[in-house]
């Protein structure tokens, strides 16, 4: 990694916004930021605009890219939705999983995304056989970042049972779901023990799919895999009415409570989702210091509902951000939407500043996914950044003091300008730098077998 200074006409430090800030990196982390600087130093690249730290999407399923615009056509909802989405994995293999993901990965950058949560659980090929390499899938994912130029972590996904089951001992995967699954929670264990990230850019964490899809007395043997190895433990967690409802049915307890009961909450544990939750249920999740990961422009997409987010805040869970099924994949967007959501539901404004929303989408993003040394521009944090440009018709006008309120609140994907990850830019001028053509890649990928 070589060395490089960048001097940002503005900065995003510890919330609050500063000018003329100089960032040297060096061998992939900040050596020294410092704020005041008026004039670029000779040799620096110039960010104009507001330079943030990289952000992180939490929670992403690089194949969902393929239903965009799709599943948009007519009415229904997240059962119907869910049809169409695995039709469309049953068409992938690694080289084409490699090829999209590329191009989703690039997309991101382009968005100023500078590490994604890939909740992975398309393992195996049709039918369920076994690659020759079992990981096969999980390792055109990791390279499909590293050539895009951004962090991964591979959130492996147990995926053990189509349902719940009257017993609540599960029921078998359907033919669709077959290329899901490993049998039982030990061997998913053994597979994904023999994952081997392949490269600094990428670490492996677990995940539950859902309690629908993992047996009560397969639980513990997931979230022990994570907790031996420190790695992320993510899960689905009430998405639907109706998986409280089987659950309860099942178990006597809503899906957070079976949660609880084996072992799988606790500080290395995010919720995804979490739209459906009692008191109790957000008690259980704060109190055990749970991250909970919100997918606001998914969640209103296939119509699930609004998330009790600040209630969660204000109980302890700390939250990130996602794009889940990549409605869009604008992480400004996600953050903006937590707030506005909550204004519709509640017909009161301000639950969030700029600034808590920001660090969702970045510092508690990177946390939960296992990266805790980035998502701040300090020394010693990871050399990862965005710049968002001030001066589009959607960001010009207020304030520089109040430039995190117009990009939070007004800005898009469309206003990232710069993207640098571990020093290196990724995106530069609105262009990647390696991916040459994204939306071509896209248009072409997709077209060969996702329409």
């Amino acid at each position: 990694m070589s060395d490089a200074t960048y001097w940002a006409e503005y900065g995003w430090l510890d919330g609050t916004v500063e000018p003329g800030v100089l960032l040297e990196a060096r061998d992939g982390l900040w050596q020294r930021v410092r704020a005041g600087v008026a004039e670029p130093p000779p040799g620096a690249r110039v960010l104009v605009g507001l330079t943030l730290p990289g952000l992180a999407n939490a929670h992403s399923h690089a194949f969902h890219r393929a239903l965009r615009g799709t599943v948009q056509v007519g009415s229904g909802t997240f059962w119907t939705w869910r049809e169409v989405m695995y039709r469309v994995a049953s068409r992938l293999t690694p080289d084409s999983y490699f090829a999209l993901a590329r191009a989703v990965y690039a997309e991101m950058a382009l968005a100023g995304v500078t590490c994604v949560g890939e909740f992975h659980y398309l393992h195996h090929a049709p039918g369920g056989s076994r690659y020759a390499d079992p990981n096969a899938m999980g390792e055109a994912l990791i390279a499909a970042a590293q050539e895009a130029g951004i962090r991964v972590t591979l959130l492996d996904t147990a995926y053990l049972s189509s349902g719940l089951g009257p017993d609540g001992r599960g029921e078998p995967l359907s033919p669709a779901q077959s290329r899901f699954g490993d049998g039982d929670a030990q061997a998913w264990a053994s597979r994904v023990s023999a994952l081997r990230p392949g490269g600094s850019h990428a670490r492996v964490g677990a995940a539950i799919h859902s309690v629908r899809a993992v047996p009560a007395r397969e639980l513990g043997t997931v979230a022990a895999w994570a907790r031996e190895r420190g790695a992320p433990l993510h899960v689905h967690l009430s998405e639907q009415v109706a998986e409280n409802e089987d659950c309860l049915r099942a178990h006597g307890l809503t899906p957070t409570g079976l949660l609880a009961e084996h072992g799988v909450l606790g500080p290395g544990t995010t919720a995804v989702h979490a739209t459906h939750l009692t008191e109790e249920d957000i008690r259980a999740l704060g109190g055990s210091g749970t991250g909970v990961c919100m997918c606001p422009t998914t969640e209103r997409d296939l119509a699930d509902g609004i998330g009790p987010a600040p209630q969660l805040r204000a109980a302890g869970s700390p939250l990130s951000l996602g794009s889940d099924s990549h409605a869009v994949i604008d992480l400004l967007e996600e953050a903006r939407a937590m707030e506005l959501d909550e204004r519709l539901r509640s017909r009161t404004r301000g639950h969030w500043t700029a600034a808590q929303l920001l660090r969702a989408a970045s510092e508690r993003g990177h946390a939960a996914l296992g990266w805790p040394e980035a998502g701040r521009l300090e020394a010693g944090s990871l050399a990862d950044l965005t710049t968002v440009a001030l001066d589009s018709v959607r960001t010009a006008g207020p304030a520089p003091r109040l430039a995190a309120e117009a990009v939070v609140f007004a800005g898009t994907s469309a206003d990232v300008r710069h993207t640098v990850v571990a020093g290196r830019p990724v995106v530069w001028e609105g262009r990647h730098l390696s991916v040459a053509e994204p939306a071509r890649e896209l248009a072409e990928t997709i077209g060969k077998w996702g329409r």
